[in-house]
């Protein structure tokens, strides 16, 4: 069975994902160190306990996750939760991999990428084939519904291909031609997509700004899960891995309706 060691992996995510570029809330990288060699990684959204258990259960000997651990202004005592998370990763020499922003980002593995990959979306490009963003850090990717559909029929189109019925503010009826989108937690982003000229901007999450910006300025909001939207990046970002080193890697999607 072939194997790469931790910190050779390290290095080629933090290359390949650009760590370095992005000022997170979160350390990205290994974030917490086990075993020397790897030859079979778990891939999941969440470092959470239940992935974790998951892990240990398939002698997995990393976890490569989009949410991590450490993040800015949390208490940062080890006890409770963290520390049961904590102890069995350490107990069991579990690798902890984890890219917050950088993972949104990348131009073919993100999650902004691979999300418009699973809906349809065609991103616009400039002259050099890069994607058209906006927003912080160009979070906000902007593209095009292929083809336009109404509000109502974009929402029947994200429920299906999601398995989550999202929430959509604004008219129904209107035609969906330009789109903006950024995965997880980028509701505060929408006037970047409203700026930009969108008929629609598609996030994982709603908050009660997002309705009176969308019903005053006429860009309808979509809210398709925070977890939804947020599945496919690492699911790309493992079979890259897969690929570069020839070592396992399994993706386990542990649920969450938000």
């Amino acid at each position: 069975m072939n194997q790469v060691s931790a910190q050779q992996l390290a290095s080629w995510l933090d290359a390949t994902l650009q760590a370095q570029r992005f000022k997170d809330y979160c350390p990205n990288g290994l974030q917490v160190e086990g075993k020397a060699s790897i030859s079979h990684i778990i891939a999941g959204v969440t470092a959470s306990q239940a992935l974790l258990e998951a892990a240990v259960e398939q002698n997995a000997d990393a976890v490569l996750v989009h949410h991590g651990w450490f993040w800015k202004n949390e208490d940062p005592c080890i006890r409770g939760p963290k520390r049961k998370r904590l102890a069995l990763a350490l107990r069991h020499g579990l690798n902890v991999f984890a890219y917050h922003l950088p993972l949104d980002a990348h131009p073919v593995l993100g999650n902004n990428a691979q999300l418009a990959r699973v809906l349809g979306f065609e991103p616009e490009r400039d002259g050099d084939g890069n994607p058209m963003v906006c927003g912080p850090d160009g979070l906000v990717w902007l593209g095009r519904c292929n083809p336009p559909q109404t509000l109502e029929e974009l929402g029947h189109s994200i429920c299906n291909a999601l398995q989550r019925r999202p929430l959509l503010v604004g008219n129904t009826q209107q035609k969906i031609e330009r789109i903006a989108w950024c995965t997880g937690g980028a509701q505060s982003m929408m006037q970047a997509a409203v700026a930009a000229g969108a008929d629609a901007y598609l996030t994982g999450e709603a908050s009660e700004p997002a309705y009176h910006l969308a019903r005053e300025t006429g860009t309808s909001f979509i809210a398709a899960g925070h977890h939804a939207t947020e599945r496919y990046g690492v699911q790309a970002l493992g079979a890259a891995i897969a690929r570069e080193f020839g070592i396992r890697v399994d993706f386990i999607d542990v649920d969450n309706p938000i």
